[in-house]
């Protein structure tokens, strides 16, 4: 009996989910040693099977370059492990003995994995790696268009981490994910944190799930060529930046600025490395490709090569052709060249001085990468600095791959394939995600300051037992009354008038 291939996705969400929620209440009971050798030996596996991995997602995807995504696969097995290994992530983790403050570390519990198409194995790995790091189990939704390859990642992992002791189950995937699936998978009761790298679509469904989530917002990253860059090093490094694996990472350079200055020096480095500029005839033709529909990417250029693209346009270009080039000055959702492309093709726009390239960089930045991240070519600090703190992004790139450092290739930045926006693009952190984003601290904390909590003072309660006083008087007057017994009409108006006074001269006294 064939079933239907939404129930299928539904059912086998639902039986992964299930199996990591056990495994994690077992895997809770792990130390330290137990859960770092675990992790080491997931790494040191994914690490080994780099290149398959890679050659496998260049072929399912048809996106990028095999050698360029074993780098990937390199920096998110082997860079990630590194740059966690020495974490504390069970029990107390840190002690502050002066103010007497004990932090114990939580896991969240199953965490959901949102993998993208364009760097599906070594996000499957990262996510993979971090999630064991701190006790947490991890359920994967591939994307449709790499979901082999990343099951492929993510059964390398979990042998190699069951092998290593951990439990059976803890790590769990959706090999025919759908979209149905994956929604459900989002809203699980028995998922705790969302994991969301894709599409703005994507995203913004991780965070109306009502779980908590860690989101990426696009990255319509502007690169600064300022007239003190040392302008044949800057270019080289965007041109390898922008061609590294087919401009696929979210914080590749999307838009050239260059200073008036430097201007014809940088139009000539760029042909030098392989740029061929679009004349205004080839660059409307090269429109309709990047946009067929107004306002939305062309998802077949991603990750293709330049010559492939021109070829999608009718555009003859030489076959060492590394990235497309058209001049441009306006920046908007209906100007192609000026939206995130993750294809190696870049719009040129001239500033007349450093204020104005300031004012391109934000309108691109509002167009669709607030919160990301900026690139900057520049021997003086002072711009560096005034970029830092003007500009609303997450992570500025100085003299380096922007595409690269972001993720902590080239820079000290965590290695990381989750990229947060901050609050400027939407997202809850502005830190590249790591292990430590998927820890709960509890803190236990000592009294250490004496203090005195003062009485209510008789005014400040006056007002409350204004009642509570006139039925203590009534009662006192009618216990009077009994007593007395008398013979003749009592006025209990004065007698109670005079009991009243009486108690209002035993409180003051």
């Amino acid at each position: 009996m064939q079933f239907d291939k939404d129930l299928q996705s539904l059912q086998e969400m639902r039986d992964a989910v299930e199996k990591a929620k056990a495994a994690q209440q077992v895997y809770l009971n792990f130390t330290q040693e137990q859960v770092d050798r675990i992790v080491e030996r997931v790494a040191e596996a994914a690490y080994s099977k780099a290149l398959e991995l890679a050659k496998m997602a260049v072929e399912e995807t048809r996106m990028g370059v095999v050698e360029h995504k074993k780098i990937k696969n390199e920096v998110g097995s082997r860079a990630v492990y590194e740059s966690i290994k020495n974490e504390k992530t069970v029990g107390v983790v840190h002690e502050d003995r002066a103010n007497k403050v004990v932090e114990v570390a939580s896991p969240f519990g199953v965490v959901a994995g949102i993998i993208p198409t364009t760097n599906p194995t070594s996000t499957a790995i990262f996510k993979t790696l971090i999630s064991l790091k701190t006790r947490n189990a991890l359920v994967v939704s591939p994307h449709p268009r790499a979901m082999n390859c990343t099951v492929e990642a993510l059964k390398i992992c979990a042998r190699a981490a069951v092998e290593g002791g951990a439990p059976e189950g803890l790590i769990g995937w959706i090999s025919n994910p759908s979209m149905a699936a994956t929604n459900e998978l989002m809203k699980h009761k028995d998922v705790n944190l969302i994991l969301a790298t894709g599409g703005s679509g994507l995203v913004r469904a991780a965070y109306s799930s009502g779980k908590p989530a860690y989101g990426v917002g696009p990255g319509n990253v502007p690169v600064y060529i300022e007239k003190t860059a040392k302008v044949d090093q800057a270019v080289k490094m965007i041109v390898d930046s922008k061609t590294f694996d087919n401009g696929t990472i979210c914080a590749t350079e999307q838009a050239i600025v260059v200073d008036l200055n430097i201007q014809q020096m940088a139009i000539r480095e760029l042909r030098n490395n392989g740029a061929y500029f679009l004349n205004s005839e080839e660059k409307a033709k090269m429109e309709k490709v990047i946009s067929p529909i107004p306002k939305k990417l062309n998802p077949n250029i991603v990750g293709q090569s330049a010559v492939k693209i021109a070829e999608m346009a009718g555009i003859t270009v030489p076959s060492d052709t590394r990235i497309l080039v058209a001049e441009e000055t306006k920046v908007a959702k209906d100007v192609p060249f000026s939206i995130e492309k993750l294809a190696p093709i870049f719009p040129l726009y001239t500033a007349k001085n450093e204020e104005q390239a300031r004012e391109l960089c934000l309108s691109l930045l509002n167009l669709g990468g607030r919160g990301h991240s900026l690139s900057l070519h520049t021997n003086d600090d002072a711009v560096a600095k005034t970029f830092a703190l003007e500009m609303p992004i997450s992570r500025l790139m100085v003299n380096t791959l922007s595409s690269v450092g972001a993720v902590g290739g080239t820079t000290g930045l965590k290695p990381s394939f989750t990229l947060g926006c901050g609050s400027f693009g939407g997202n809850i952190t502005s830190d590249n995600v790591t292990a430590r984003h998927l820890l709960n601290i509890k803190r236990m904390a000592y009294g250490t300051k004496e203090v005195t909590i003062p009485k209510p003072s008789l005014s400040s309660t006056s007002a409350s037992s204004d009642t509570k006083d006139h039925q203590d008087v009534q009662e006192i007057v009618n216990e009077v009354m009994n007593q007395l017994k008398p013979q003749g009409p009592i006025d209990s108006a004065a007698i109670s008038e005079m009991v009243n006074q009486a108690l209002q001269k035993y409180q003051t006294n």
